[in-house]
């Protein structure tokens, strides 16, 4: 047997062989471990950049049950198209939007405490109510808190005296607009001796406090006023009183369900005169309510109704189109006061990518809020005007066979 002496130096060698073998073998082992674990990990960078931002809040409130409802469920369906959409293409630079919404059951009681709940989640700002009565509740608590309110109700006082109303705006025309257009209307068609019928409510008061200032620019004779609740289905005694009148025309404002009521008691009680309506009835609702009795009334309203009859160089055309495609696609008939509250939430949502998640500066920038062109009209706000429309905002429709045409 031969035996084969190894020296130190061949040992030394071998031994560093061996070591290297062994980093090799780990290194190797470590490798399959990983590879094992789904690959490379991500780099603290990569981590970071993929976690979502802070979310923005907003609140809204709107008449979604009650006698209301007719403008709050597709003013909530409107914003709630508008949120997801909006989320799906990453928010605004990177920041959800956290809508948090409430019913205020069409109650103005319920109105102020959504408001105080809202206030009291930190949201940014506050969209909404759908009626005149339930915003004007809640503006006492929005001003003390200083917290951005954009309303989509019409009544003028929402937002005058504006230096009693720093926080507060509204998308809808306003009452005193409408007024201003109905009068010059009837002058226009040499109806000046009208009577005059409405809600019994802040909706209904202040239309009638307007249309009298108006009425009186134009030289028009109002010979009775009469009144309304809110739920009546049966108005006999006013409709009486009106027919007594003998009245060339007659004005009524309100919002349906009694809007649609007062139109079939005007048809069955055979008053063949002209039946204007105000904005109040800008949806398919008055008219499935009143059925044939709708036919002929003649109303001022926002464009959205008669959209694609606008001329290609209208500036609202394309977006108006566009709005009413979409919701039509998911909702069902486009409606008037869903167009308010697309012009809210857009108009807030402005505000907050040029602010960022400041409330006072939010403000500014709803205050600033200068050619945005919405579906109630293009808007131009300012530090004297927290409405920010003028009169050809409105067209004047007529119901046709359960539908909208321009007026003759």
């Amino acid at each position: 047997m031969t035996i084969k002496t190894i020296n130190f130096k061949e040992c030394e060698t071998v031994e560093r062989l061996m070591k290297k073998r062994a980093i090799l073998v780990i290194a190797l082992v470590l490798g399959l471990v990983l590879a094992g674990c789904g690959g490379t990990q991500e780099t603290p960078e990569k981590s970071s950049s993929a976690e979502s931002k802070e979310p923005y809040k907003i609140g809204a409130i709107f008449d979604i049950s009650g006698p209301g409802s007719s403008l709050g469920v597709p003013e909530r369906d409107t914003v709630n198209m508008i949120v997801e959409k909006l989320n799906e293409n990453g928010g605004i630079d990177g920041h959800p939007i956290e809508l948090i919404m409430l019913d205020n059951k069409s109650n103005e009681t319920e109105a102020a405490l959504a408001a105080k709940s809202l206030i009291q989640k930190d949201v940014l700002a506050i969209i909404g109510c759908s009626t005149s009565g339930t915003t004007l509740a809640m503006l006492e608590g929005i001003q003390q808190a200083e917290i951005p309110l954009v309303s989509a109700a019409a009544s003028i006082r929402i937002v005058e005296p504006v230096n009693e109303r720093k926080w507060v705006f509204k998308t809808a025309q306003s009452d005193s607009l409408v007024a201003e257009r109905v009068a010059a209307y009837l002058k226009s068609k040499g109806l000046t001796k009208i009577a005059f019928a409405s809600m019994n409510n802040a909706f209904g008061d202040s239309g009638k406090v307007e249309f009298e200032k108006a009425a009186a620019k134009e030289g028009i004779e109002i010979l009775v006023m009469e009144k309304f609740e809110v739920n009546d289905t049966i108005m006999t005694s006013q409709l009486t009183n009106i027919k007594k009148s003998d009245p060339q025309a007659v004005l009524c404002w309100a919002i349906p369900p009694s809007a649609s009521s007062f139109t079939t008691g005007f048809a069955d009680l055979g008053l063949t005169v002209p039946l204007i309506h105000s904005h109040g009835i800008g949806n398919k609702t008055f008219i499935d309510l009143a059925g044939e009795s709708a036919n002929g009334v003649v109303f001022p309203v926002g464009k959205l109704l008669v959209a694609e009859g606008l001329p290609e160089d209208d500036p609202q055309k394309q977006v108006l189109v566009e709005y009413a495609t979409d919701f039509e696609a998911k909702y069902g008939p486009r409606n008037t006061f869903g167009g308010h509250a697309w012009d809210a939430l857009q108009i807030v949502l402005n505000a907050v990518e040029k602010a960022g998640p400041d409330r006072g500066k939010i403000r500014e920038e709803l205050e600033k809020t200068t050619n945005f062109v919405g579906i109630s009209g293009v808007f131009n706000m300012s530090p004297e005007d927290h409405n920010g429309l003028g009169l050809d905002s409105m067209v004047m429709v007529e119901i046709s066979e359960g539908s909208w045409i321009p007026a003759k």
